[in-house]
């Protein structure tokens, strides 16, 4: 193990061949780059990497396989003035580790200067304090593996937290709840796919941190974003982890994974290529920093010894640098090709097309994407914001290929429902795919991904029930998380017992999710929304794991679940609900609109601040959109029904063409009555409830 051979400078990481191992790694400052292998009692083994081509140092070790613990230390210049940060006394994680086994012990040792004296050298070793990079076969069984591929047309987002998911869940085994293996158990399995959802966004699944700060308070970082290995599974969600199998987070991770395709779910991750777990400029040395601080790092340009910082967490990666976008393209494409993962959801997106500081529609991030072959047939998902400034706010501006969180959805549904006046015109647009912001680019519904909730919020239960945020268990003094929580508590604040807020809450509820699943573009649901789930009013619960945080499936609301399963299943059956392309307005009246009383809606009744209520037509032979082999797609036609008022509301059918009958597809007034009026017909005249949504539909003869 003492004998280094050359290798070759590609690919990156540690690679295992049948006699040893390939070892590559970048960095264009490096003087020189020191192999650290362990052993099982922890004894670190130094091994000189002198091969250099093109800024990647590489070499090829005999007899060192699959379980070898490992990691590197970096010689080369030292000026913190000058954004430069190598330090060979800290031992550094490879960025390109598949599997990372322990945990960082915080202390002054993994700091690259002495504590107080941010521009002094630190010759403390950090070894001790440090987890360490793990060698893996990437070898597994993937036949009978098949990606379900669903149009984003079809698509239901669920987002949920591998942890949380099942961590209290009653019919998963114990040693399997918060695991990738506890989101296949056939009872989990069984809620998501009679629930309809069809794909699940899972919060960041690489390997992450808890920093210091959070742990002096007893607090982890639950959410996940504070990454340090882009290209290794957490290995706290792993079951084979903890029963002493290190590495074996791979494995469990594609077990995961097909096992949701099996039952036609595709795997959406939520990424964290925005900024790393090593904070600002007095950050620990922990992988990047130690490497090639000015490649991997946005750095202030006329200060280098600052990061220019647009995510809030002390750094950005730099997007700008090549190293750095091999980096970001290449673990994308390793959980495609490797991992079969079927999409991402970026954070903080819009830092990464911050070339020179702005917002950059043509940024060389969006031009990689585009053209790889492999990354650009998956879906990609935008936060479309970031807290830079002055365009920080960036939704509606992504290119082709690119959909988004919508946050202008989000905050017009919240605004509607609430009562507030003047937003019926904003409803109308968000509830036909947002034309106002992706068709000038000619981009389609799809590139809207509608939400109410969201993990970074109240959830739907909260939303209804707090209008102030409860954040005092963060440990901030309740100063974390937003104040613009746009929600309303139906006159009393949190937990109450009386009957009428409850009914009007569960009210409120089925109208925002019945708004949600039937508008045009892509829903995505909160999971834990459909049973009710409450975080007691904290919207920031990014250092919540413990009940605050996890599903409570003792407490289901069965009425709510039983009513979202109807509501997808009703999305599912409408082709109108699902159009490709927004509605083609005067030249062809795919959806038209009406007043309560059944005439058009005028310029004058969409500009009156007061008006709350409105008729959507869904034309269902006219619907553009054709099947994938040109033949039309028929539907029924379809009247939806608004009433944001808090009284009683009658509406009258409009004249649509031939007499013909209504049914009552749904109403979200009361559960009972949504469930035994189902397929009812009605008659000229419908009466909707308070604050609330009904679905007609005219069968094609």
């Amino acid at each position: 193990m003492g004998v280094v051979w050359p290798g070759r400078p590609y690919p990156l990481g540690a690679s295992p061949q049948a006699d040893g191992t390939a070892f590559a790694v970048a960095s264009d400052i490096a003087d020189a780059i020191e192999l650290c292998l362990f052993d099982d009692s922890g004894a670190e083994t130094r091994l000189a990497l002198t091969e250099q081509d093109h800024g990647v140092w590489h070499g090829f070790v005999p007899g060192v396989g699959a379980g070898q613990r490992y990691g590197y230390r970096v010689a080369g210049p030292y000026d913190p003035a000058n954004g430069l940060r190598c330090n060979a006394n800290k031992l550094l994680l490879d960025p390109y580790a598949k599997a990372i086994a322990g945990d960082i012990t915080w202390g002054s040792e993994v700091l690259a200067y002495l504590p107080g004296q941010p521009d002094s050298f630190s010759t403390a070793d950090s070894a001790g304090m440090m987890p360490r990079c793990l060698v893996v076969d990437d070898g597994f069984d993937w036949a009978g593996d098949a990606p379900p591929s669903i149009a984003y047309s079809d698509t239901i987002l669920y987002e949920a937290h591998v942890k949380g998911l099942t961590r209290l869940h009653p019919d998963v085994p114990a040693a399997l709840r918060g695991t990738y293996e506890g989101l296949v158990h056939p009872a989990v399995l069984d809620h998501l796919t009679r629930l309809g959802i069809t794909a699940v966004e899972l919060l960041p699944v690489h390997q992450h941190v808890d920093d210091g700060y959070l742990r002096s308070k007893g607090l982890e970082n639950y959410w996940g974003y504070n990454t340090l290995g882009f290209f290794a599974p957490h290995a706290a969600y792993s079951a084979e982890v903890a029963a002493g199998r290190n590495g074996g987070q791979v494995h469990e991770f594609k077990r995961m994974v097909k096992g949701l395709h099996a039952a036609g779910l595709e795997v959406i991750l939520d990424v964290v290529f925005n900024h790393t777990a090593e904070g600002n400029h007095l950050g620990p040395t922990l992988s990047l920093r130690g490497f090639d601080n000015r490649a991997y790092y946005r750095l202030v340009s006329d200060n280098p010894r600052f990061y220019y910082d647009t995510t809030g967490t002390g750094n950005s990666l730099n997007a700008d640098d090549t190293t750095c976008l091999r980096l970001i393209m290449d673990s994308l494409r390793y959980w495609v090709t490797e991992m079969h993962v079927d999409g991402f959801r970026f954070d903080l997106a819009a830092t990464l097309a911050r070339e020179h500081g702005q917002f950059d529609r043509v940024a060389s991030f969006f031009d990689l994407v585009a053209q790889d072959p492999v990354v650009s047939q998956v879906k990609l998902i935008a936060e479309p914001w970031d807290v830079g400034q002055p365009d920080s706010y960036d939704v509606g501006r992504f290119p082709a290929l690119w959909s988004e969180w919508n946050g202008r959805y989000r905050d017009t549904v919240r605004d509607f429902w609430r009562g507030e006046d003047g937003t019926l015109p904003d409803l109308a647009t968000r509830l036909t795919g947002s034309a106002d912001l992706y068709g000038p680019s000619r981009r389609r519904p799809n590139a809207s991904i509608n939400l109410v909730t969201c993990h970074d919020g109240f959830t739907l239960r909260d939303l209804v029930s707090y209008e102030q945020k409860s954040n005092v268990a963060n440990g901030e003094s309740n100063n974390d998380g937003t104040n613009d929580n746009r929600s309303w508590n139906c006159g009393e604040e949190g937990p109450t017992s009386d009957p009428s807020i409850l009914e009007l809450r569960a009210r409120q509820s089925r109208a925002m999710l019945a708004t949600l699943i039937l508008s045009l573009g892509v829903p995505m649901l909160l999971g834990g929304d459909e049973i009710g789930r409450t975080q007691q009013g904290n919207n920031n619960a990014y250092c919540q794991d413990n009940e605050i945080s996890w599903f409570d499936w003792s407490k289901v609301d069965e009425d709510l679940l039983a009513f979202t399963s109807r509501l997808i299943a009703i999305r599912r059956r409408h082709p109108s609900l699902r159009r490709r392309r927004f509605a083609s307005g005067a030249l062809r009246d795919d959806i038209r609109w009406f007043t309560p009383a059944g005439s058009s809606m005028t310029d004058s009744d969409w500009t009156a601040g007061w008006t709350r209520s409105v008729t959507a037509f869904h034309d269902g032979v006219r619907d553009p959109d054709p099947d994938p082999r040109g033949r039309p797609i028929l539907d029924d036609d379809l009247l939806l029904m608004v009433n944001g008022w808090w009284e009683l509301l009658p509406f009258t059918i409009p004249d649509v063409g031939s007499p013909r009958r209504w049914f009552r597809e749904l109403d979200t007034f009361t559960v009972l009555e949504a469930d035994a009026a189902a397929g009812v017909a009605v008659g000229p005249v419908v009466t909707l409830g308070p604050r609330s949504l009904v679905l007609l539909r005219a069968p094609r003869t």
